[in-house]
């Protein structure tokens, strides 16, 4: 999973509390993608509490989610289809062959 957008994320479209465990599930459960919650969940009770480096990530990774779930650009580009997306990358290297 990772907590780094392919995409600017418009920050200003919405504002979630996610500060701390609780908000961030809560968020999950309202605004996350179906199974969210849960996932997270599984994932939190894997980690060594201890190894706050490792929380840090999947909170992060999970409050992206949240983020892009209420990011419209975020949602149409997961809403592309397989060929739409081939179909640009073809354009793409087409067009730096050219160069």
């Amino acid at each position: 999973m990772t907590a780094e957008p392919d995409h600017p994320v418009d920050r200003t479209a919405v504002s979630l509390p996610m500060g701390t465990l609780a908000e961030l599930r809560e968020a999950l459960s309202t605004w996350g993608f179906p199974g969210d919650r849960q996932a997270f969940e599984k994932e939190l009770d894997a980690l060594d509490l201890d190894d706050l480096t490792a929380v840090r990530e999947l909170t992060q990774a999970y409050r992206h989610r949240v983020l892009l779930r209420c990011d419209a650009q975020g949602m149409a580009a997961l809403a592309r289809t397989t060929a739409d997306v081939e179909a640009e990358l073809r354009q793409k290297l087409t067009e730096s062959g050219l160069r």
